[in-house]
Formats: structure tokens, sequence, C-alpha cells
């Protein structure tokens, strides 16, 4: 039973049987585990059937008090839990007025003009898409990593202004629900190469942008995520399956008690047959 956690632990090149056929595996085998035994015990006390509901209505209770806490509490590493948010390339630009987003269009103009501070968090995100990724131990780089990549490393070209334009803060008092969507366009701008005035043992020359070089404006759009979509799923699974044992039980009790006041009720007598005349 514990020999196919042990093998995962051991297993590192990713194939068919890893992790796709061994993590079916285990989840079946700690659902047998965790649930089997469990039913078990109850089966060999109070009988398959009623066993099984107890079973089934102990772990949709436990599931509806642990989904909760998934909602209500950070997610740790392990819970279920859908898409981080964070921000998305979506394409690089010569000007805002290039770019397929009409909000995007004038927001030199309209957009808001982010510190330095809040420009660095976008920047991680522009780093990844606009620098050469490399696959590591022989692996391969997933779909459209490169897509947009023009530089080697993120010392190569400079942020110069970063514009922020649209978002919200719905609130579901209000009726309000979805968020309006949140973009953002960085203009960049290559380094000047000044390797020749570089001297040793002195500071490096502070990093400026390439004259002969434009400008390009990096879009990008936030995403918002799913972070609380699949527990809040699971919690509304989890009540229903609650509600539908405890119904079931609650049935199972009744017919019992039925039967058993049946049983305990006195044997109506039979009349007598009436003869027939011949």
């Amino acid at each position: 039973m514990h020999l196919v956690p042990v093998l995962a632990t051991e297993l590192t090149e990713r194939s068919l049987w890893y992790p796709t056929i061994l993590g079916v595996l285990v989840v079946v085998f700690a659902v047998g585990l965790f649930c089997g035994s469990a039913y078990l015990l109850l089966a060999t006390n109070v009988g398959a059937r009623l066993g099984f509901l107890i079973a089934i209505a102990g772990l949709s209770g436990f599931m509806v008090v642990l989904s909760f806490l998934w909602i209500t509490t950070a997610s740790p590493l392990n819970a279920l839990r859908g898409r981080l948010p964070g921000w998305q390339v979506q394409e690089v630009v010569a000007t805002p007025t290039d770019s397929r987003f009409e909000a995007v269009d004038g927001i030199e103009g309209t957009g808001r003009e982010l510190p330095p501070t809040d420009a660095a968090n976008i920047r991680a995100f522009v780093d990844e898409a606009l620098v050469r990724q490399e696959a590591k131990g022989g692996g391969e780089l997933p779909e459209g990593a490169n897509e947009f990549a023009q530089f080697n490393e993120a010392t190569g070209f400079l942020v110069v202004t970063t514009y922020e334009i649209g978002g919200s803060a719905p609130n579901p008092l209000k009726g309000q629900i979805r968020h309006k969507p949140l973009y953002s366009a960085v203009e960049i701008c290559p380094v000047l190469d000044q390797s020749a005035e570089t001297v040793f043992g002195l500071a490096p020359p502070t990093p400026e942008c390439d004259p002969a070089e434009p400008t390009q404006f990096v879009i990008l759009r936030y995403d918002y995520g799913s972070l609380r979509v699949p527990p809040i799923v699971a919690f509304i699974s989890s009540i229903l399956c609650f509600g539908l044992s405890l119904l079931a039980l609650h049935w199972w009790e009744r017919d019992a008690k039925a039967a058993k006041q049946a049983a305990a009720a006195p044997p109506v007598p039979r009349p007598d047959p009436v003869p027939v005349d011949a």
C-alpha cells in the first residue's frame, strides 16, 4: 500500500508513467486507504448499507469544513486552488496606437503613470517575457515561452515609463461581480553599449538608452486569476453531497422504524372462509 508514494519520491524524469499514471495511482490508493478503512470498520459493525451512508456523510461533512477553510484562509501549497493573479504580456508594439486593444490607445494621455515601486512589480513579468529562456536538464520549454523574447539578459534594456489604465474594485453588495479589464503599457529601450568606457576597479557607468534604437511598448493585461473558484465549487458540491447523505440516513431510519413497528404489531386475524353452497 505504501509502495506507490515511496516510488513517487524517487522518480525525477517526467514521462507518461510519472507523473500521469503514478499520480492517478497515488490518489486511488490514498482514497482507498483513508475512506476504505473507515467504511470497512463501519460495515462490520452496522452493516454494509448503513455503513456506506455513515461513511459518505462523514466524508462529505469533513469536505464541507475543509473547503470552507480553503475559501476563508490563505490557500496553502497543497490546497485546491485555481490560477494565481498576475500580469500577462499580450504584444510588443512601436506605439500604443498600434495595439489591438482599444483601451490602450491614448494611454500616454489618459492612463496613470506608475511610480517606480509599483512599476517594479510589472517589470518582473516584462523580464520573463523579453529575456530568452533556455531549457534546463535536457527538457523542453513550454509552448510560446520565447514568443516575445528579444534580449539575452534583463540588463539589455531599460524601462522608461510604465502606464496603467482600466481596472475596478467591484462591490458584490451593489450587484458588481466582474472586474473591468486592467491594462499596462511599459515603454522600454535597448541599453547603450558602454563596454569601452568601463574601467577595471571602478563602478560601471550608469546604463543609458541607445539613441540609435527606437523605443517599444510592451502591452500587458492583468489576469485576476481564479484562486478561489475551485474551493467554492468544492464547498457547494460537498454541501450537496452532505445534504443528500443526511436525507438518505433519514429515509433509512424512517424505513427501519416502520419495519420495527410492523414487526411488533399483533397479527391481524384472518376471517373464516364462507362455505359455498353446492
